[in-house]
Formats: structure tokens, sequence, C-alpha cells
């Protein structure tokens, strides 16, 4: 009988000291909304552009010289793609990244810039996890899924570890809720082993809050057919994983979905008063925030998950009156 690793607190705590021996701590905004402080972890200004790095180094330190000499695949629409293939060029490990067709030109461009082979796949009629696998079996290589992986999980939990730490050191105490962005779920449920104690809040857009209705549900539902377009290509995960389904279950985590006009309007916010830039997905639960449908309290936590954005379209959102 095989068994199938969990991700563990201990596995994030791990990670949270790899991480920290490579890369200095993101910063964290503490910006009152309607009087109640609240902090905005910055895992946009990562060096690929969001916080996917954590997860990939994690993955990938794993790797024995074997693994890593037979190279690894991973899929993703842009920001996992960059964090693996910068994880992959600091390692020395030739790295195959499976993107979709329609993937930001600026996500696509970043991936080669950081030497990794590109396989393009169409978004809506093919699928990756059987492409990559595939390329992964020919090759000899290791699969490095973007969420469904419990190594992955832990690295992107080490966000959570950061923050807590810096959330005391500014007198802010410990974290009492976390609002935070989600496609397959590997943010959220690493945070959610990262701080227990803390209530989970996951955002995503409206027609793909797969995770939302699954936690309501009590089980893995899927987007349902055709799904409406959105800008946020970082959150289009049409099936969540068991692995952070479960994570998040346990922790009685609570979802919400917000508009594409709710995210523009974030963006802006974000520029205006965080001065970052900031991708669609990546500004997901700050909407969530400004539109009322989370209420600040104080200890709270709001992941600012990514910044890679398109330049013509952010242009677009910044010049638009809503």
């Amino acid at each position: 009988m095989t068994i199938v690793r969990q991700p563990t607190r201990a596995g994030v705590r791990d990670a949270a000291a790899k991480i920290a021996a490579i890369l200095p701590p993101t910063p964290l905004f503490v910006v009152p909304v309607a009087g109640v402080p609240v902090a905005f972890k910055a895992e946009s200004l990562q060096p690929v552009g969001a916080f996917k790095v954590r997860g990939a180094w994690h993955r990938l330190t794993a790797l024995d010289e074997a693994a890593r000499a037979r190279g690894v695949v991973a899929f993703s629409s842009g920001n996992h793609a960059q964090g693996a293939a910068w994880a992959a060029k600091r390692l020395g490990i030739p790295a195959t990244i499976v993107m979709p067709h329609d993937a930001p030109r600026v996500k696509r461009e970043a991936t080669i810039a950081l030497g990794a082979e590109v396989v393009g796949y169409d978004r809506m009629t093919e699928s990756r996890e059987k492409i990559a696998a595939h390329l992964a079996h020919a090759r000899g290589a290791v699969l490095v899924p973007s969420f469904d992986d419990p190594w992955v999980v832990e690295g992107q939990g080490s966000a959570g570890i950061e923050a807590a730490a810096q959330m005391a050191a500014v007198g802010l105490g410990p974290v009492a809720r976390v609002v935070t962005p989600c496609g397959g779920g590997g943010l959220a449920a690493g945070l959610a082993l990262a701080l227990p104690d803390a209530a989970m809040t996951i955002v995503e857009p409206e027609g793909w809050d797969d995770m939302t209705r699954s936690l309501a549900a009590g089980w893995i539902e899927e987007v349902g057919p055709n799904p409406p377009a959105t800008a946020c290509d970082a959150l289009q995960t049409t099936r969540v994983a068991g692995i952070t389904f479960d994570v998040l279950s346990r922790q009685a985590a609570t979802g919400v979905a917000v508009s594409e006009a709710e995210i523009r309007n974030a963006q802006r916010w974000a520029a205006e008063t965080l001065r970052l830039v900031v991708e669609p997905g990546g500004a997901v639960a700050i909407a969530a925030l400004l539109a009322g449908k989370v209420a600040p309290v104080e200890g709270m936590l709001v992941l600012v998950s990514g910044g890679n954005v398109d330049p013509a379209a952010y242009a677009a959102v910044l010049g638009a009156a809503e």
C-alpha cells in the first residue's frame, strides 16, 4: 500500500527556514480599512512577481541529485511557471512548463527568459495535467503541480509564518483572520497550516468559485460548463485538489466570490494606496474587503499574491472610472 505524504505545519516551518535563507521577507503594509488596521502581505514583490517561488523552491530543493538531473515538468498559466523556472535555474535543473496558449505574454516571456522550455495547450479543450504527466513520464522527469503537492502547499504556507512574525513586530498581535486569493488552494491551504488559530476566508472570481462551493457543500465541486470570462488567469482552476480541500475543510474555511468590476477597483486601490502593481488574481482578496464581502477585524491578514500584469490591460484598468 502506497502511503501518500500529507503537508504538515512542521513542513511549513521547514519551508519558511529554506526561504529565509535565500530571500528577504516580502513587505507588510498596514493600512486602516473602515478604521481597522489591516495587514497586506505584498507577495507581488517576490523575484518572480508572485508567491509561487515559495512552493517551487521547497519542492525542488527536496529532490535528490538523480531526480534533479532528470529535470522537472510543471503546468501553470504563468506564476507557478515562473516560480518553478526560477528555482530550477538556481539549482541547475532542466525545467519544462506546460502553459495555456492564452497565458499573458509577459508571463510566458518571463518563463522562457528564466531558461525553461514552454509547451503550449488549449485551456478549454485540453488537459494540462495529462499533457504534463505524459511529458514527465516520457522524460523520466519529476512532475511539479501548481497546488496538488504537499511540498508546494508547505512552501506557500511559509508566507504565513513570515507574516505572523511581521505583524507581531509592529504590534498587531496574533493573526485572527486570513483573507487570501484562491485558485487550486495551494496558498490558502499552506496558510491554514501555518496559522491554525486564524479564521480562513478564501476569495475567487465569480463563476470560478469552485473552492467556495466545495467548502460549503462538504465535497469537491468543479467549475461548471462554460464559465464566464475572467481577467484572473492565475485563478482559472476547474477543479481543486483533495489535498488542499481537506486542509481548508479541517480549518472550517469559508469563501466568497468577487466580480470583475470589484477586482478592477481593487487593482486601482492597491496602486493608489499601497503603491503596488497587482494583477487581477492577486487583487481578489483586496476586492472582497473593499466590496464589504469580508468585514475588517483586528488581526486581519490580506494576501496580495501576484503582480504580473499585462501592461496594456493594466493601463486600461487604471484609466477606467467605474
